[in-house]
């Protein structure tokens, strides 16, 4: 039984940290590249969901709790994941089909049910292409995927 809880944890733990580094990394770097936006800027928007506009004026701190929140929400979606697969067992079996289509279940979670409930609310204006197709591209490879593969890996 202690083994069980140990390779759980470590799925979500692992799973959660490594899809929330590839998903920042992504945010950051084509944030940069499009708009100049430093990873501050990237982090406090993050941090902004729960703080709303006055998140962009509270320095490193916002930006440190934004990470921890960006941190959160990846773990999260590895639980969920890996909660979901002890019942769905080809959440296991079939980790590169259902991993993508789970990366677009959180893509489409996040930004049509937790943002909008946010302190930042609704998108005023649609997303232009490129930042849709590499959201989605990020989330069902960067996240979706790699859960599912770190949950295969410590499921029996």
């Amino acid at each position: 039984m202690a083994a069980d809880k140990s390779r759980a944890l470590r799925a979500i733990l692992l799973g959660g940290l490594i899809a929330g580094i590839l998903d920042i990394s992504y945010a950051c770097i084509f944030s940069y590249i499009r708009r100049g936006t430093s990873p501050v800027v990237i982090l406090q928007s993050v941090a902004s969901g729960a703080l709303g506009r006055s998140a962009f004026e509270g320095g490193a701190k916002t930006a440190a709790l934004g990470l921890f929140f960006h941190f959160l929400i990846a773990t999260t979606a590895a639980a969920v994941y890996y909660l979901a697969s002890r019942k769905l067992r080809f959440l296991v079996n079939h980790p590169f089909i259902c991993g993508p289509l789970y990366g677009i279940g959180v893509y489409l979670f996040m930004n049509f049910v937790v943002l909008p409930l946010s302190a930042i609310g609704p998108r005023a204006t649609p997303l232009p292409l490129s930042a849709l197709i590499g959201g989605l591209l990020i989330h069902m490879f960067g996240i979706g995927l790699v859960i599912a593969l770190v949950v295969r890996r410590y499921s029996r």
